[in-house]
């Protein structure tokens, strides 16, 4: 039997001023076939069945549009207009449950899945999680084909893998490729809720109309929900062969917590970290290219605290699992649950040691004032922004829910000046002043300060 490798020997010419010298070095060249196992001429026995489970998600949203405001009555002048959308979901067990992107039923007033039998059920939602873009819903129907879960953490970069769902509308669709990367994050597709990005990256073409359905691998299991795709217009998301998908393992783990207790639960550590650069490494006795995180400050009475951490400890590994940066920590403390116990390895005055700690729970910070209502101080960019004098102080309001019972009465860009005659500083003293019940707030909008009679549901 023919070595499956072998040296060759090649000269390489190279120019050094005006003479031509020669440079002799060795390639390692392995001539084997890629599988020799035989040609692949077809992957439908593995596609076949994955295709049952993964459904097409129609949404239909009612747009409120905010015209201007009545001084008399004090309400918002304004129309509305129905708005379409079309994503994917995977069903991943036979009374109903649909794994899907959040972005796909975001602020939906109607929900409709369209199952490979050509059935058309109304669905609810269960739930969603907007830091990791994955929402949990629910058909009314029983004995459903569901699909298999994959172990996420052991795929590996090069893995065949297919992206089913329906692009465009077009129509159920499976396109294939490969894992192309792992742990993508830094890609700013979660920055507007300060997400928690580690996606699998793939060549498998998704376009829009995937989003939340199934990335399988070559054993028709499933191991991401698509989710999103770099394009090069902003306008036109057209796929250029980089896509990305959020791990089955995180978005399963997302789907029992709303499932089972309607909410999702973080572990939370309490330190202020940073990645380890080279320069860092090499000062505090590591070898320039390891990773990790060098901890920068720790809160008090945190579980960081009470394990015994302390300020300069590098964090290496996680549970044997190594840190890359500090992106890479936060995405792994926040997958613990509140209440286990993790194994930190780390470095402490030059010496490695392993400390445990029992993770407590994450309390996500809130900018929501009422029911759908999300205010932020008004600082000096909204003010160039808007237009607002030096005068004004309090509160912008940035965004009111559709589904929002305030939506009436407030809008975004207005800013909350006073409540019953008591001035609002910062969403402490406003929580603090709007209780259930009648208030008579001041509010500026669009150049113009009136007293709106406002009921604290």
């Amino acid at each position: 039997m023919a070595a499956a490798c072998a040296v060759s020997s090649l000269v390489l010419y190279v120019s050094a001023e005006d003479k031509i010298l020669p440079k002799k070095t060795e390639l390692k060249i392995d001539g084997a076939p890629v599988s020799a196992g035989g040609v692949v001429v077809s992957y439908a026995d593995v596609v076949e069945p994955a295709q049952k489970s993964v459904v097409s998600v129609y949404s239909k949203k009612i747009v409120r549009e905010r015209l201007g405001f009545d001084l008399f009555t004090g309400r918002i002048i304004g129309g509305q207009h129905e708005e379409d959308g079309l994503g994917s979901g995977v069903i991943v067990s036979p009374d109903g449950y649909i794994l899907t992107n959040n972005h796909v039923v975001e602020g939906a007033d109607e929900l409709k899945v369209a199952l490979s039998d050509d059935r058309e059920l109304v669905a609810k939602v269960i739930g969603a999680d907007p830091k990791t873009d994955i929402a949990v819903i629910k058909i009314d129907a029983q004995n459903l084909p569901t699909a298999t879960l994959a172990d996420s953490d052991k795929i590996r970069v090069g893995d065949v893998v297919f992206a089913l769902g329906n692009p465009l509308g077009v129509g159920q669709t499976v396109t294939m490729g490969i894992v192309s990367a792992k742990g993508r994050s830094h890609l700013g597709l979660l920055d507007r809720v300060n997400g928690y990005e580690s996606f699998i990256q793939t060549d498998a073409a998704i376009n829009m109309g995937n989003s939340g359905g199934a990335l399988i691998d070559a054993r028709g299991r499933l191991v991401g929900i698509n989710s999103a795709i770099f394009s090069v217009s902003k306008t036109d998301k057209v796929n250029i062969g980089i896509g990305f998908a959020v791990p089955v393992n995180l978005a399963a783990s997302i789907m029992r917590s709303l499932v089972e207790t309607g909410a999702v639960a973080r572990g939370f550590l309490g330190v202020s970290t940073d990645t380890i650069t080279p320069e860092v490494a090499e000062q505090i006795g590591l070898p320039k290219n390891a990773k990790g995180v060098l901890l920068s400050d720790i809160s008090p009475d945190s579980p960081a605290a009470q394990a015994g951490l302390k300020r300069n400890d590098a964090i290496l590994a996680i549970d044997d699992k190594l840190v890359a940066s500090r992106e890479d920590f936060r995405f792994a403390i926040a997958q613990g649950m509140p209440g286990s116990k993790v194994n930190l390895k780390a470095l402490r005055n030059g010496k490695e040691i392993t400390i445990a700690v029992v993770l407590g729970k994450l309390v996500e910070n809130s900018d929501e004032l009422l029911t759908g209502v999300q205010v932020e101080p008004l600082g000096d960019e909204s003010r160039r922004r808007l237009k607002v004098d030096r005068r004004i102080n309090g509160l912008l309001i940035t965004k009111v829910a559709d589904d929002s019972p305030y939506r009436d009465q407030l809008a975004p860009n207005a800013v909350i000046l006073e409540v019953d005659q008591g001035s609002i500083i910062d969403l402490k003293t406003a929580k603090a002043a709007l209780q259930p019940g009648l208030h008579r707030l001041l509010v500026y909008y669009q150049g113009q300060i009136r007293y709106l009679l406002f009921n604290v549901k």
